[in-house]
């Protein structure tokens, strides 16, 4: 019975562990396309970035302090930034979407053009054409992250499965087995003893008469 018993939970250990594995698997591949897109993405917006702090110093340089918090204070246009869920591989990570109803470039901006600079209007542009990006590299890094924590928990139930549960559980099966056919040679060789003595009984018997 205890031996059925382990058979069952290793047949169950070995289908769980080749489940986590493809599972594993999966993950990694999913993952490693994210990330792979996320750096792409910012570099991309590393880029794009330095050259808005070029344009905004460069702005900052050409007009007066004042008149350029002035021009900066209020903005023109609003987004939306809706956050939902989806399930990659069991996991549950964010996603987003981001509008505006800002019009392109710096025909956004809430400021005349009498009193600012070309370079501002430069900056202006490149951070509000930056906008959705940023959030998508936000859902990005995100749900790295999330499958990072799951695979790195994933992997430890993996490697308790293949080197700690399976093996004890073959292990005791082992010991087992071996037991049993000790027992079972034990008990052929007592019922060879008996028929050889009923053998020699009637034998006896025989040269009796």
């Amino acid at each position: 019975m205890e031996l059925k018993k382990l058979k069952t939970r290793h047949n169950a250990a070995r289908r769980g562990h080749k489940l986590l594995k493809d599972k594993l698997d999966g993950m990694m591949k999913q993952f490693l396309e994210i990330v792979r897109e996320a750096k792409e993405l910012r570099r991309s917006l590393e880029a794009r970035f330095t050259a808005y702090n070029g344009a905004l110093a460069a702005a900052s340089a050409e007009t007066d302090k004042l008149m350029l918090t002035e021009a900066l204070m209020l903005p023109r246009a609003s987004g939306t930034l809706r956050i939902g869920e989806r399930n990659i591989m069991s996991v549950v990570v964010p996603e987003f979407g981001y509008t505006s109803d800002a019009p392109a470039g710096a025909a956004g901006a809430n400021y005349g053009y009498a009193f600012t600079t070309g370079a501002l209007d430069d900056a202006v542009a490149a951070l509000s054409d930056m906008t959705a990006d940023l959030v998508r590299l936000a859902q990005l890094e995100k749900t790295a992250m999330l499958l990072c924590e799951e695979i790195e928990r994933t992997r430890r139930r993996v490697n308790a499965l293949e080197y700690i549960m399976i093996p004890r559980l073959e292990t005791a099966i082992k010991t087992i087995r071996m037991k049993l056919d000790e027992n079972e040679r034990g008990n052929i060789t007592r019922l060879m003893k008996v028929k050889d003595m009923m053998i020699e009984k009637a034998l006896a018997e025989k040269r009796a008469e």
